[in-house]
């Protein structure tokens, strides 16, 4: 069964950490869609990939998605400034939809305040913070916690991917 990913974005992604996992959920017959602050901008990624936004924040409602995907680079922390990107990323984790976050993406989970006790792998860089957090740091490719699936670089999209796509079976 098909099914609708949110991608929380904007200007500074990963390149990689986006167009990977999209790829990989569009081949498998699932749609993605990008939300930033305002729709109908293009953001550059920080090694200049163009993509298009296709929903503002504001018209964003998590109950529309059956999962979100929050590539890393600059993008997450860029999105923190605004409480609208944490509260939509909360209604997933509150509600048991799939997550899937790499590298810096753990960020917006962090404004969550839900991941006491979850196991939570992320970028080197944030791993005190997501244990400030509450978090299980766990050094390892790809952790996998009820829902929350986070892998710390691109080196570990191989393993990101397949096991983001295991939990939207």
């Amino acid at each position: 069964m098909s099914k609708k990913i949110a991608v929380l974005m904007t200007d500074q992604f990963e390149d990689i950490e986006y167009t990977s996992p999209a790829e990989a959920f569009k081949e498998a017959g699932h749609s993605v869609v990008t939300i930033d602050l305002e729709a109908g901008k293009e953001v550059t990624g920080k090694h200049g990939e163009k993509v298009k936004i296709d929903q503002a924040i504001s018209d964003a409602d998590a109950k529309e998605f059956d999962a979100l995907l929050i590539p890393g680079g600059f993008s997450p922390d860029l999105l923190r400034g605004d409480d609208r990107p944490g509260e939509f990323t909360k209604a997933f984790v509150e509600n048991q939809k799939p997550v899937f976050a790499i590298c810096h993406g753990p960020q917006l989970l962090i404004d969550t305040d839900l991941l006491k006790g979850k196991d939570i792998t992320g970028f080197r860089s944030i791993r005190k913070d997501l244990i400030n957090a509450g978090a299980h740091y766990k050094d390892e490719e790809v952790v996998v916690s009820h829902n929350i699936v986070t892998s710390r670089t691109p080196d570990d999209l191989e393993a990101f991917n397949r096991e983001s796509l295991n939990l939207l079976k």
